[in-house]
């Protein structure tokens, strides 16, 4: 992220050359101008966004969207059931804010991952590619906005926003890129030690919101520029690269403050942090809950935001090492206590987010995917957890052009089979693709065929 300093100057003019020269979370400048030369010329992009929200650890199904209440007390939901605004429709009560926008909704109940493993994630495709969707949103639309400039693929840890969170590794590479090359690679802002880590401005933190003051330390940087031998003997490309870093705008889509501070604490998630139940499994202790509570709403805005700024991918990561993994060992809290301590964020982070949406008119501009890596076992276990699922994982969506008001498929009376169409992770890749781009034009570029194959397979059908 760019950093605000007050202290010694932080970036020689020749390191800006070289940032500009070598990345800017994909920003390459080869492919800064492609992106230029390809997105602005093409109708393969529709101009809408994906927000996918990785609910690391696998979400139980049975506490979020399909409580099962009719089913024996060793298997139906731990945490009671809420009526939603669909008509006989009910999720898990810890899902209480989202009941009430069930109409805006697509509810799939009968996805699954195949693979009970925490190694598959739902945001990398098939092995032929083995990359991070957004890598194929880049991949399509250019690394770079044409207008904007803004990274076309991004990935938000908890970092992003607040700083002082435990640090999560994760599973799995978030930013994989497979056989697409380091040049659609997301762009990840924050302490994660990638990409701007060491990007600074030497500008006190009060003059910041000044953004006359702001613009006339960029404006006096570019003036120098402009007399640098090492800039005139850079190609256009590269000097287009520099002056992107120079203009603010991925700046601007990162800082929180510029928004209304009313809707910053409509978002805030910190409110569910309550981690005197939660120390007792050893992610308690280390924070995890913490961190998914304190983080959640806020990358849910700053996705947002960078959606606005032309963005065409952004994947959220809040859960660390899978705080959704609800075997009630002592790893893991158990399932009540679990759903307390993410599921009360996510809940009220996701609902903001929509009212935002709607507020705004931006609910066909933006699909918000949310999604773990499997689902949890249909049957309780001696600890009143429940463990790892392949054949049934929760999965909702909103905005982007769905219909809203849909519960998709079904499950067996148990809640761990599909009862009719399944859908899989090759559905759900298609569905986003379909999305962000107009497949049938994408099938005509000889050199996106792997891309387009994934298009033809079947989507889910929840477009409208």
């Amino acid at each position: 992220m760019l950093t605000i300093n007050d202290t010694n100057p932080l970036l020689t003019r020749r390191e800006l050359l070289r940032a500009g020269a070598l990345a800017l979370g994909g920003l390459s400048l080869s492919s800064l101008m492609a992106a230029r030369a390809t997105a602005a010329q093409s109708n393969l992009v529709t101009g809408k966004s994906v927000i996918f929200l990785f609910q690391q650890g696998g979400p139980p199904q049975f506490e979020t969207f399909d409580p099962k209440p009719t089913a024996p007390e060793s298997m139906r939901t731990m945490t009671g059931i809420t009526q939603t605004t669909l008509p006989g429709v009910y999720f898990g009560d810890t899902m209480q804010q989202l009941a009430r926008l069930a109409h805006k909704l697509t509810v799939v109940r009968s996805y699954q991952t195949n693979n009970a493993g925490h190694n598959i994630i739902p945001i990398v495709s098939p092995a032929s590619l083995n990359a991070n969707i957004g890598c194929l949103v880049s991949r399509v639309a250019g690394a770079n906005h044409p207008q904007t400039a803004m990274p076309t693929n991004a990935l938000l840890f908890p970092q992003a926003v607040c700083p002082d969170v435990t640090r999560g590794s994760g599973r799995g590479d978030m930013a994989a890129t497979g056989g697409l090359g380091s040049s659609y690679a997301p762009f990840v802002p924050g302490g994660n030690g990638q990409l701007l880590n060491n990007l600074r401005l030497n500008l006190p933190p009060d003059r910041f919101q000044n953004r006359r003051e702001l613009a006339g330390q960029l404006g006096g940087l570019q003036r120098i520029f402009q007399n640098e031998r090492e800039y005139q003997t850079h190609d256009h490309h590269q000097r287009q690269a520099t002056e992107v870093l120079l203009s603010g705008r991925v700046a601007d889509a990162l800082d929180l403050s510029r928004e209304d501070p009313r809707l910053v604490a409509a978002y805030d998630t910190s409110r569910f942090v309550a981690s005197d139940n939660w120390s007792q499994v050893n992610r308690g202790r280390r924070g995890y809950y913490t961190g998914q509570a304190k983080s959640l709403g806020k990358l849910l805005l700053m996705a947002r935001r960078l959606c606005e700024a032309g963005c065409g991918f952004v994947t959220i990561h809040a859960d660390y090492e899978g705080v959704w993994d609800f075997h009630a060992d002592g790893n893991n809290l158990n399932v009540v206590d679990g759903m307390a301590a993410v599921g009360r964020s996510f809940d009220h982070a996701v609902a903001a987010f929509i009212t935002d949406l709607e507020a705004r008119g931006l609910d066909d501009k933006i699909l918000l995917v949310c999604s773990g890596e499997m689902g949890r076992t249909p049957r309780i276990n001696r600890n009143a957890g429940r463990d790892h699922w392949a054949r049934l994982a929760p999965l909702m969506m909103y905005g982007g052009g769905t219909a809203g008001g849909r519960v998709i498929g079904r499950s067996n009376r148990d809640g761990g089979e599909p009862a009719d169409t399944p859908y899989n992770t090759t559905n759900l890749i298609s569905t986003i693709l379909h999305t962000a781009f107009d497949v049938g034009q994408v099938r005509l570029q000889p050199a996106l065929g792997a891309i387009a194959r994934l298009g033809e397979i079947p989507p889910i059908p929840s477009l409208s």
